[in-house]
């Protein structure tokens, strides 16, 4: 093995055996820095560890707020937080980044070398209750208000109206004529934008109204579709994973073409089940025009 490998495999070998704290130590860790600093008033966590519906596994961030008195010795401060979580490998600073950064607020994106993950914002301004499941750590001497027990209803994916159903329909086929040319023209960049952006972000919502329909619009797809898989039957979700593609143009426009099969098949239910209209004529329309187009480009 050469010797730059063999130093990258004893690093890694070394990062591997790295004690990876648990969810008591962690959360022992954010609740005594709190404790021992009198300048912060209250610690709550969100996001998945304090939603009950969310399975737990090691992988999950700890989304943690701590709310101070004042923001000022907390911006961009990297001394404090190595003094007390240690140093991370990576970490994000979205307040440097922002060209408008968010009054009052300063926050860490913070990966260890344990592989835990923190993503700590400072507040300077009170807590407001927007239905995101949330527990609160610590509070000294009530600044926090009553937050109700947590629930995922916050994520729950909601029906469409008539108009929105029809307007998700319109812009699927509609934009798939872009997909076409681009094709046609060898504009790789284009096509696969055209279709992984803005063509599946309608095919994303479609899914999600039907995994909806299905379940009494009483679940959540999860961030970013990470449920897709645990909701849709079995031969839907191969099919959905089916429009991936790789850059070859045959296997594009079986991606586009079993996106379409896809789209009908759930728009069509989620249309009977919630009584809109799918339009049938811009479907047939739109396949009469992908099919002229491939043809043309044989």
């Amino acid at each position: 093995m050469p010797r730059d490998e063999v130093s990258i495999h004893i690093f890694r070998e070394k990062e591997g055996n790295e004690h990876m704290r648990t969810e008591q130590e962690m959360l022992e860790l954010i609740i005594d820095v709190a404790k021992a600093d009198e300048r912060i008033r209250a610690v709550l966590i969100s996001g998945s560890r304090a939603n009950p519906s969310v399975v737990k596994d090691k992988y999950q961030d700890y989304d943690v707020i701590y709310f101070v008195k004042d923001i000022k010795p907390f911006y961009n401060n990297i001394e404090w937080i190595e003094k007390h979580f240690g140093k991370p490998i990576i970490m994000q600073l979205p307040e440097l980044m922002s060209q408008s950064p968010k009054d009052g607020h300063f926050c860490y994106l913070m990966i260890f070398k344990d592989g835990n993950r923190i993503d700590l914002s400072i507040e300077a301004t009170p807590y407001i209750d927007d239905g995101e499941p949330a527990i609160i750590l610590l509070d000294k001497g009530g600044f926090c208000p009553n937050i109700p027990e947590p629930t995922d209803k916050h994520w729950h994916i909601k029906p469409p109206t008539e108009k929105l159903f029809s307007d998700c329909c319109n812009e699927f086929w509609w934009c798939l004529n872009n997909v076409a040319k681009g094709i046609a023209r060898d504009e790789l960049p284009y096509v696969m934008e055209m279709f992984n952006y803005y063509i599946r972000n309608m095919l994303n919502k479609m899914v999600e109204w039907y995994i909806g329909s299905k379940n009494d619009f009483s679940v959540s797809a999860g961030k970013m579709g990470k449920y897709y898989k645990k909701y849709l039957p079995a031969d839907l979700y191969t099919m959905y994973s089916e429009t991936y593609s790789n850059s070859d143009y045959d296997n594009i426009w079986l991606a586009v073409f079993t996106a379409c099969e896809l789209f009908r098949k759930l728009a069509s239910d989620v249309g009977k089940q919630l009584g809109y209209v799918y339009n049938q004529e811009e479907d047939l329309n739109m396949m009469k025009y992908l099919e002229k187009i491939r043809a043309e480009i044989q």
